[in-house]
């Protein structure tokens, strides 16, 4: 009998070779060249011709001791630290306990234990308090700042330690599935750098002393990294406080949405468990990175930049950004909201005259109401609650100028230290810093739908391509 075929996402073994060791790179990249030394991008990048590693060194904030200054015992300390209070929180603190979907082979549900946003709320409520009494000289806003490169390394050493621990273990699953452990279908090929890097056991579990079983995926996904950005997003804030003497407008909003998003997600953290990350990714590189490393560095990037570059939106400003946040905000509950409400209850007013086509495995796809509109509308609205998190950065880029200097004369803020903040020929060029996240996020949410319309067809087969003749768009109608 013929083995069949491998099908391999993100480019196969080379692409998952790519990101595997490429990322860590890429977010080393972002720190280095857009700092507060010389500028956003460095001033070398803007002149090509004459670019040479000895110039960019002078320009970044390259450790004393090279690279052995990537990391330190103290920010590596720290680090354990907060995951261990994390932990600790997830255990004391009141929780939801929940089952999830019954697993493709034993058909037995796992328990869950729910309770990430008291853990943010307890964490923000003692910064809170330590702001009041240091001011934005709290320790752990300062700490953060002066060891974001050694927070950072520390974080992807995590991620290689945990991917790497997984992956190991997964090959004590049992084949009988008597400890409820499976492995996730695309997720055992065979082939080393794929398999360690999308994750080879679908829920992987520890049990700890005083913690006892804790589902390292669904741990990781809702937790650490994602109060790590409402952190990190805070530590920026006091930076730019004791570097101007105000907070800007656009810091606040972005932080402000920022949050919302993060607690929003944590206060419904149940809904993680009908998402694809859950049912069918294992826990590999993908999740681990993408949680504690790639959502508090990269997403914070923007109120990183405008802690060296104020912005202020104004009233006209903040009213733009926002009503661009709210349309989203709301096309994306309204349609999640109304997919629910159906599947849950059918007959409730709200869903019961939309229209529907009923599938040969007794499920129902909605062909009315927003998801008539397109396959996935709650994606776009996703990604346009999401673009406030860059807009506020305007036409963003700076160079760093020594006070007098006659080159400075757009968009100037002296600094604490008296240094210069101007724009100038770095205009525009940092857009590909801050916003980079808007255009990863779009590319994301259309390679996550590509990924369910194959999940959908396998699934549904000739119910799934009469489905797409009625509604023919994928997510935004008449684009995409």
């Amino acid at each position: 009998m013929a083995q069949p075929k491998i099908e391999y996402e993100f480019g196969g073994p080379p692409g998952a070779a790519a990101i595997v060791f490429g990322l860590p790179l890429l977010l080393n990249f972002f720190f280095f060249t857009c700092n507060d030394i010389t500028g956003c991008p460095a001033p070398a990048l803007l002149e090509p011709s004459t670019l040479t590693w000895d110039r960019l060194k002078a320009q970044i904030p390259w450790p004393q001791n090279g690279i052995w200054g990537f990391a330190s015992w103290k920010a590596t300390g720290w680090l354990f630290a907060y995951y261990l209070l994390s932990l600790v929180l997830y255990r004391v603190l009141p929780a939801h306990e929940v089952l999830g979907p019954k697993l493709r082979e034993s058909g037995k549900p796992l328990k869950y234990r729910f309770n990430a946003f008291n853990a943010t709320v307890f964490q923000l409520a003692g910064c809170a308090i330590g702001t009041y009494i240091f001011g934005a000289n709290f320790p752990v806003w300062t700490f953060i700042d002066e060891n974001y490169l050694q927070l950072l390394t520390a974080s992807i050493i995590g991620a290689y330690i945990i991917s790497t621990y997984v992956y190991i273990a997964s090959f004590s699953v049992k084949q009988d599935n008597s400890e409820l452990r499976e492995l996730a279908e695309g997720g055992h090929t065979g082939n080393f750098i794929y398999d360690y890097y999308i994750g080879r056991e679908l829920n992987p579990r520890i049990t700890l002393p005083f913690f006892g079983e804790v589902d390292i995926k669904g741990w990781l996904e809702m937790r650490p990294g994602l109060t790590g950005w409402i952190l990190m997003d805070l530590a920026f804030i006091a930076k730019q406080y004791r570097n101007f003497g105000y907070v800007s407008d656009s810091i606040v909003f972005i932080a402000a949405v920022q949050s919302y998003y993060v607690l929003e997600g944590q206060y419904s953290e149940a809904g993680i468990l009908g998402m694809m990350d859950m049912t069918t990714d294992g826990l590999g590189f993908m999740l681990t990175f993408g949680d504690i490393v790639w959502v508090p560095f990269l997403y914070s990037t923007q109120t990183r930049y405008i802690s060296t570059y104020p912005v202020q939106l104004g009233w006209t400003g903040l009213a733009a950004v926002t009503a661009v946040f709210a349309v989203g905000v709301s096309i994306f509950r309204a349609s999640n909201s109304q997919k629910y409400t159906f599947r849950t209850n059918p007959n409730d007013p709200s869903v019961a005259n939309l229209s529907y086509i009923q599938t040969k495995r007794g499920t129902r796809l909605l062909t009315s109401g927003w998801w008539g509109v397109s396959r996935h509308i709650n994606y776009f609205g996703d990604w346009l609650q999401a673009s406030p998190f860059s807009l506020p950065t305007a036409i963003s880029g700076y160079i760093i100028l020594p006070a007098g200097s006659q080159l400075a004369t757009v968009g100037v803020n002296k600094m604490l230290d008296g240094r210069i903040v101007a724009q100038d020929g770095a205009k525009g060029w940092g857009m590909l810093y801050t916003y980079f996240y808007v255009a990863y996020f779009a590319f994301l949410l259309v390679h996550r739908e590509g990924r369910d319309d194959a999940a959908c067809a396998k699934k549904y087969g000739d119910d799934w391509a009469r489905y797409k003749k009625i509604v023919k768009w994928r997510i935004l109608p008449g684009i995409y």
